[in-house]
């Protein structure tokens, strides 16, 4: 009956369930772990995670509730438990293509693409005709750089579902449109009704037709998809603006100076931030391209450590209130949780690279907590940057040109502080020199660090290393400045992002 009612995603019956069979059965492991799925299901990761590891303690077999538990426990961030029980059972999961290919996916959530890669292939020889296995493994392949594989497998499934709007929008991402083969495709699987239906139709589009040099409609397709999401989202930019500017607040020059820890971490660790779309990725891929500096992907673990220490309630993303807690915070306490939450994704190098864009909001709290932390701020043409991120799905405050104007004037004051607070401890970097001269930039950046060159940093795109970002595909081109003045293209229809840039003080 339990399983009858999980096969009809009736929770709460399968709670009752699986309190009686424990009653029944109480050294049997089928009635913690059937509560385990239920509190999985309520999205109770804890409460979900207890009951899968009584499970699990009850019967050592039960391979499904370790890979369930291993799922909760990196929910909860505790990222070298769940390594631990992946290392003893992912390899030996018998033919089961579903909890194979959620073994997959819990390694490839903490940027193990590597070890994700072999069980997902593993998942779609098990079920090939499912369509979410093979997208995963399609995901997978991307960040691993085999870009072909991908394609392979988004052509196969549009063959069979030519209305996928996802996998259009996937395949789009993988290279330059050279004509409009897949532009028609696209338009043809335009669904009539609510534009919240076609967002990454939309946006492939856009793609697309930028890639072909059509201005007007790649412009027109960008709109139409952020207007989109803007119709559905709750948004508010205020609330990121008040973030900012509690930050500039409270991280000042004093507070930076008032109790600074002194112990430095084994490893140094290289904070890559700046705005999306500025130049991070290519830039940890030079650095890591360098045999001393590892790169750690991007993580959110910064910012879960400064909200989760804070004790001011557990948000997505981070308030002011926030701040103002994590500010009382011992820093070498914010040190050590973060080298502890992030050490499953370190190989042991002198060096390692967090790079996430979005932790330029807490260079503050970097260098009060790692006094051997370097710190690169990468910085590009304001417009080129706010088009750039207006033109992707994933960036909340840049679907609309008046919220992207009014998130960019508090970003521009938040990097006019920590220019002035930090002073030497940030290298900041142009986007646009670096792509225009990489060797002489690359050279001043390794100084700047402390690294000897070497000729390999020259040559990233032979980095063989997963990339897990907007640029995955890109940064395993060569430089090149092509989107230098690209905004240039859509001028007009800028203007208004302009010209509130400019009464803003910006320099353009």
């Amino acid at each position: 009956m339990a399983r009858q009612a999980l096969a009809a995603n009736d929770w709460a019956a399968v709670g009752r369930y699986a309190i009686e069979i424990s009653q029944l059965a109480p050294k049997e492991a089928e009635g913690p772990f059937l509560m385990g799925l239920s509190q999985k299901a309520l999205k109770n990761p804890e409460r979900a995670a207890s009951f899968f590891a009584r499970a699990l303690e009850l019967s050592g077999e039960r391979y499904d509730a370790a890979i369930e538990l291993a799922g909760q426990l990196i929910m909860l961030n505790r990222y070298q438990e769940a390594r631990a029980l992946l290392d003893r059972y992912a390899e030996q999961l018998p033919d089961e293509a579903d909890y194979v290919d959620q073994a997959g996916h819990a390694w490839f959530v903490m940027g193990k693409y590597d070890k994700a890669w072999p069980l997902f292939e593993r998942a779609v020889k098990l079920k090939p005709n499912a369509e979410v296995l093979q997208a995963h493994k399609a995901a997978c392949a991307v960040f691993l750089g085999k870009t072909d594989v991908a394609r392979s497998i988004y052509t196969r499934i549009l063959r069979r579902n030519p209305n996928n709007q996802r996998i259009h929008y996937e395949l789009a991402q993988l290279e330059r449109a050279k004509n409009d083969i897949h532009v028609k495709q696209m338009l043809k699987a335009v669904r009539k009704g609510k534009p919240s239906e076609n967002i990454f139709l939309y946006y492939a589009l856009g793609k697309e037709y930028e890639d072909l040099g059509r201005w007007e409609k790649s412009f027109d397709f960008y709109k139409r998809a952020g207007d989109a999401v803007t119709s559905v989202s709750r948004y508010d930019v205020r609330e990121d603006v008040a973030v900012i500017d509690e930050i500039i607040t409270t991280c000042d020059k004093q507070w930076l100076q008032d109790r600074p820890s002194t112990k430095k971490t084994e490893q140094t660790p290289i904070f890559i931030v700046g705005l999306p779309r500025t130049g991070t990725t290519l830039t940890d891929r030079i650095l890591s391209s360098h045999s001393l500096v590892q790169s750690a992907g991007e993580s959110q673990l910064l910012q879960m450590v400064l909200r989760d220490g804070s004790r001011a309630g557990n948000v997505v993303g981070i308030n002011d209130s926030q701040i103002k807690a994590a500010a009382q915070r011992e820093p070498a306490s914010i040190a050590a949780a973060y080298m502890e939450a992030v050490g499953h994704r370190l190989d042991g190098s002198p060096f390692f690279i967090e790079k996430l864009p979005e932790n330029v909001l807490y260079l503050g709290f970097v260098a009060k907590a790692w006094p051997n932390a370097k710190i690169v701020h990468l910085r590009r043409h304001p417009m080129d940057a706010c088009f750039a991120m207006y033109k992707q799905s994933y960036f909340r405050f840049a679907y609309s040109l008046d919220d992207l104007g009014e998130y960019y004037l508090a970003y521009d004051r938040l990097s006019r502080h920590w220019r002035e607070v930090l002073d030497s401890r940030m290298i900041e970097l142009n986007y646009e020199d670096l792509v225009t001269d990489q060797e002489t930039q690359t050279r001043r950046l390794l100084d700047g660090l402390g690294l000897d060159f070497e000729e390999a940093c020259l040559h990233f795109d032979a980095n063989v290393a997963p990339v897990a970002t907007a640029s995955s595909v890109q940064v395993r081109e060569k430089v090149h400045s092509r989107s230098v003045q690209k905004w240039k293209k859509f001028e007009a229809q800028l203007q208004p992002l302009r010209k509130r840039l400019e009464e803003g003080g910006v320099q353009l």
